[in-house]
């Protein structure tokens, strides 16, 4: 999909705080829209799709209890 973004703009975006228990993922990876995309179909109580921006982003929202990272 043409959006007339460099690949340098196209970011992943993760936000999230200590009071609420969902974060949200605003992504323009496709290979992480697919996965999140299947999962939001597998598991709709802790993922789910909450925007499109018709540019090529879409937003994730995911239970924290569900989300992970490993720094190295």
């Amino acid at each position: 999909m043409k959006t007339g973004l460099t690949k340098k703009q196209k970011t992943t975006n993760i936000y999230f705080n200590e009071a609420d228990s969902m974060i949200e993922v605003c992504t323009y990876n496709t290979a992480l829209k697919n996965r999140l995309t299947e999962y939001a179909g597998k598991y709709p109580s802790k993922w789910r799709l909450i925007d499109d921006n018709g540019n090529g982003c879409l937003t994730f929202e995911v239970s924290k209890e569900c989300f992970s990272f490993n720094v190295n």
